[in-house]
């Protein structure tokens, strides 16, 4: 009779456990609302990127391209397929250049009061002092305790610059592996904004009055190719890899912010870092932006380009050429994810026993969270402010 009682017991209990919504360990066990959010996984060197559009559907847009090619008669194009501008996108491009220029400007003043940190060996990043002994360092050369090997960083670890070579003719065709250092490499957020609007002196691009036609499969361009009213490009410096040049956050003048304490600037830092990538994102769905499958290479336009210097998974069978799909927001402003400090005034030093309670943001938000921004709801389920950290004499307790 016992033993009846004790397996109804049991069986009610899996009953309520399967009804409920599955805990994602370690941090549904304190809150069952808990808004945990799962940071990208890190791909293998022989993983390829997820396809922001399925195999299947760019198959059926490629059967349905080449039954069209097969048909002579003009396709009509919508900007900027057919090299004009759309203009209601100029206004954001603007507003992206202007963000990307005042970002920079608030994370050097905010690092000068908080220190960011690299390691020598893999590259990861910590922002505040003192940095995280968590072992997380496995990369070749790296001692067997996987412990980091920690120096001063800057604002190159922060926000990592994204190049892509610049299309004076975004219709034209695609840099040849002869012409790599010939063509000049730009930001790859600059040269969106160019494509969608921006003129920047250095960056010359040529602006069509009258759209190209699409007749069976062919781009037949009836603007003369330099008009007598272009002189877009006469006043073109050629860059090499023996001329020094300037990069664009360099000719940007230092803004003057009406608040010149510390939480100020990053307050509006982080209404222009989102303000950048949301600026971004609207142009992107216009714009196509083309990324490798396998590396970080990145080019702005319709189509990829043709030097051979990729050296990721069976790029022998490529002979170098790049694996060419479309890309995301986070190929052209790649966050580098920090773990999360809450409360730096107390005790900063994260251990390596309490990781899996700990969370991470992206290091220009956390840089700027450390300055006293608030910390927008999108970030929420990845900084883990509901999860109790445990101390260390009682972490062997916590299920």
């Amino acid at each position: 009779m016992f033993t009846r009682r004790v397996k109804s017991v049991i069986q009610r209990s899996i009953a309520k456990i399967d009804n409920k919504e599955k805990l994602k360990p370690p941090y549904a066990f304190y809150s069952s609302v808990s808004s945990y959010t799962e940071l990208p996984r890190k791909l293998k060197n022989s993983e390829r990127k997820p396809w922001v559009t399925s195999i299947t559907e760019l198959k059926r847009k490629a059967r349905l391209e080449k039954k069209e090619r097969k048909v002579v008669r003009e396709v009509s194009l919508n900007p900027p397929e057919n090299g004009l501008l759309v203009k209601e996108l100029v206004p954001v491009a603007h507003e992206v250049i202007s963000a990307r220029a005042a970002l920079f400007d608030c994370i050097t003043g905010v690092s000068r009061n908080i220190q960011i940190y690299a390691c020598s060996l893999c590259g990861e990043v910590h922002v505040g002092h003192p940095p995280h002994k968590i072992k997380t360092c496995n990369v070749s050369g790296s001692p067997r305790s996987k412990e980091h090997n920690w120096e001063r960083g800057g604002v190159e670890h922060v926000m990592p610059l994204v190049e892509s070579f610049h299309l004076y003719d975004r219709l034209g065709r695609a840099v040849s592996h002869n012409e790599r250092l010939q063509v000049d490499r730009t930001p790859a957020i600059v040269e969106l904004c160019i494509q969608a609007g921006v003129d920047i002196p250095d960056s010359p691009t040529r602006r069509r009055k009258f759209p190209v036609y699409h007749v069976a499969g062919r781009v037949l361009d009836f603007e003369r190719r330099f008009p007598k009213d272009d002189s877009s490009g006469n006043d073109i410096n050629a860059y090499g890899f023996w001329g020094k040049r300037k990069k664009f956050s360099e000719d940007e003048k230092s803004l003057n912010f009406p608040c010149d304490d510390i939480k100020g600037l990053a307050v509006q830092g982080i209404q222009a870092w989102e303000k950048m990538r949301s600026g971004a994102m609207k142009l992107m769905l216009k714009y196509p932006v083309q990324t490798c499958g396998y590396c970080s290479e990145v080019q702005v336009g319709p189509m990829g380009h043709r030097v051979r210097h990729c050296q990721a998974y069976k790029h022998q069978m490529r002979d170098g050429q790049h694996a060419w799909q479309e890309a995301t927001i986070d190929d052209l402003v790649p966050p580098v994810y920090v773990w999360h400090v809450r409360n730096p005034g107390d005790d900063g030093l994260l251990v390596d026993g309490l990781k899996r309670y700990y969370g991470k943001l992206p290091a220009v938000v956390e840089l700027f969270a450390r300055a006293g921004a608030c910390v927008g709801e999108n970030y929420i389920g990845l900084m883990r402010e509901d999860v109790a950290v445990p101390g260390l004499d009682v972490e062997k307790w916590v299920v």
